[in-house]
């Protein structure tokens, strides 16, 4: 037998092995880490949801927006990421919706944020004012202005698409990325634009509110040290959430200096800032950190003591409702 020409074939099979068992890995990986994430996003929806204290309060509404936005963002993020490994390409028209809603929610999250700043800044510096600037009427207002900027960002986008590319591509199959499917020259000057509009009036934005919001916690006599974390937090989150809009150089440096993989800086930039959210404005908020405590004790309690479900099944109300019913 001509060892020779064996030798390529093992090589090749096992460097399918490898990058087979990599990408299963890495799959799992992320899977794992979506679930868990929205799970715990999905509790701060289900406690907003059953206090109506936490639901007229224009800075809770915001917060809970920013989890659904970024539990939907995750969600696609995670099934694009399985999929490009999984089956490589898919159909335009599903990567196209799929696309939109992605690089909708991507553009949410940091425009949310700088909503929240400026709540922020309104209850701290102006407060006498803030019952009558921030309503859950006006809250809800600027949760869709939020859309309808997201929307300008992506809709030129889909329109270029529709002018420049033939009728054959969006019968085609395409690796589902934004590079790939909005490839024209005009969409990738057109999200660079906006990118640093963006960059800029949010950053403007957030040092404004925050440095005034520092001044006037310095100059009363609460907690200096205490806000100056928690607003050093809110800038950490924030930076994690704007390096989507850097994200080819970033992944270029990150290759570059530390040989990290696509799959790390994917882990980086989607993610990591979507499990900081939860932490930073929910579980350091003392009002829903008080109310989680009181469910996970719930739950908690109710596990531990099964027969007090039991009992209230075979009860004399449920017998009565059991009779009532026939």
């Amino acid at each position: 037998m001509n060892v020779s020409s064996v030798a390529p074939n093992v090589t090749l099979a096992g460097n399918y092995h490898n990058t087979f068992t990599t990408a299963v890995t890495n799959n799992v990986i992320v899977m794992v880490l979506c679930i868990s994430i929205n799970y715990i996003n999905g509790t701060l929806v289900h406690i907003f949801n059953k206090h109506q204290v936490l639901s007229v309060n224009p800075r809770y509404i915001l917060f809970i927006h920013l989890v659904i936005n970024d539990m939907m963002q995750l969600a696609l993020s995670s099934f694009l990421h399985v999929v490009s490994h999984a089956l490589y390409t898919i159909y335009v028209p599903f990567c196209l919706f799929l696309l939109i809603i992605s690089i909708l929610t991507t553009f949410n999250t940091p425009l949310n944020l700088a909503g929240m700043a400026v709540e922020c800044y309104i209850a701290i510096c102006v407060p006498l004012r803030h019952s009558q600037i921030c309503t859950v009427k006006r809250t809800y207002a600027l949760i869709g202005l939020i859309w309808a900027v997201s929307s300008l960002s992506v809709l030129p986008d889909l329109f270029i698409l529709l002018a420049t590319e033939p009728l054959q591509f969006f019968h085609s199959r395409v690796f589902c990325s934004r590079d790939f499917v909005f490839r024209s020259t005009y969409s990738l000057k057109k999200r660079d634009t906006s990118h640093i509009i963006c960059l800029v009036l949010v950053w403007l934005t957030l040092l404004y509110t925050y440095f005034r919001i520092l001044f006037a916690a310095k100059e009363a006599t609460t907690d200096f040290k205490k806000a100056r974390n928690t607003i050093l937090l809110h800038g950490f989150q924030l930076l994690l959430c704007m390096l989507t809009y850097v994200r080819p150089m970033l992944e270029k440096c990150l290759i570059y200096l530390f040989r990290a993989t696509r799959f790390t800086s994917y882990i980086i930039i989607q993610i990591l800032p979507r499990f900081v959210s939860p932490i930073v404005y929910g579980l350091r908020d003392q009002t829903f950190r008080k109310y989680l405590k009181r469910y996970l004790l719930c739950k908690v309690s109710i596990s531990s003591h099964p027969e007090n479900v039991t009992m209230s099944n075979t009860g004399p109300a449920a017998e009565k409702m059991r009779n009532t019913s026939v």
